[in-house]
C-alpha cells in the first residue's frame, strides 16, 4: 500500500531529500503530499520546491499556543490528502491531539541510539559521554519525546580522534538509508506492535550490501 506523506522538518532537510531520492529511484512506494517547515526560508522547502513536491510553510511564531498550532497542522496534514507523517528534523514536540489524529502513523529519526541520549542534541551528548558505540534509531513517536517503539537502529564505533561533529556527520550517512526502509516497512504492512516491541513480518527481499564500520539492525534490504 502506497503511503500518503507528509514529511515536517525544521532545517537543512537532509532526511527529507533521502526520502525524495527513494520514492524517485522506486525504493519507497510513497506519494509525498506535503513537506512543511514551521521556519520561514527552511532550506528543506527549498528541496521540496526543486523536485516540484507540494510545500509550505507554517509559521509557529504565528500561533498562540502549541496547541492551536498543532490544530492548524492536523489539517494542512488532513488536507493534503497524507495519512502518514515523518518528522525529519521537525524541531518541535507534537501535541497528544496531533498524535491522535494519526495513531500508529507518525515516525521520528533520532541521532543516538535510543533510549539512551534522548533530546536535541543526541549525538553530542553520546560523544561527550565518551560512548564506544552511536547511532541513530527510527522510532514511532509517543507523547513523550524519544520514548516511542523502535522500528531500526544502526550504529557506528565512536572513534577516538573524533569529535561530535565528525561523529554525527558518519551517522547522518546512516539515517538517510534506515528512515526510507522503515518507512516502506510501514507502507508494505509489515510492523506491528507487541507491547513496546516493534514486530517486523518477514519477506522475501534480498538484503543490501551492509554498510561499512556499521551494525544495522533489523537489515536494510535490496534498495536501501
Amino acid at each position: 500500500m502506497s503511503l500518503r506523506l507528509a514529511i515536517l522538518a525544521s532545517g537543512n532537510g537532509s532526511n527529507a531529500q533521502a526520502m525524495f531520492d527513494a520514492v524517485e529511484r522506486g525504493a519507497l512506494d510513497a506519494d509525498i503530499r506535503l513537506v512543511l517547515s514551521n521556519r520561514p526560508g527552511a532550506r528543506v522547502l527549498e528541496r521540496a520546491a526543486a523536485r516540484s513536491l507540494p510545500c509550505r510553510c507554517l509559521d509557529h511564531t504565528q500561533f498562540p499556543d502549541r496547541a492551536a498550532y498543532d490544530r492548524a497542522l492536523a489539517e494542512a496534514v488532513r488536507e493534503a490528502g497524507a495519512d502518514t507523517v515523518a518528522l525529519a528534523g521537525y524541531m518541535r514536540l507534537l501535541s497528544p491531539d496531533f498524535l491522535a489524529a494519526f495513531p500508529g502513523r507518525v515516525l521520528n529519526i533520532h541521532p543516538a541510539l535510543l533510549p539512551a541520549f534522548p533530546g536535541v542534541h543526541g549525538a553530542a551528548d553520546a560523544c561527550a559521554w565518551g560512548v564506544k558505540l552511536s547511532g541513530c534509531t527510527v522510532h514511532f513517536v509517543s507523547d513523550e519525546m524519544d520514548c516511542g517503539p523502535i522500528i531500526i537502529q544502526a550504529c557506528v564505533p565512536a572513534l577516538q580522534a573524533e569529535d561530535a561533529d565528525a561523529l554525527q556527520n558518519r551517522i547522518h550517512g546512516l539515517e538517510h538509508r534506515i528512515y526510507p526502509q522503515a518507512l516502506q516497512w510501514l507502507a508494505e504492512n509489515r510492523l506491528s506492535l507487541d507491547g513496546r516491541r516493534v514486530l517486523l513480518a518477514p519477506a522475501d527481499r534480498a538484503l543490501a550490501p551492509a554498510p561499512e564500520q556499521a551494525f544495522v539492525w533489523p537489515p536494510l534490504e535490496a534498495g536501501f
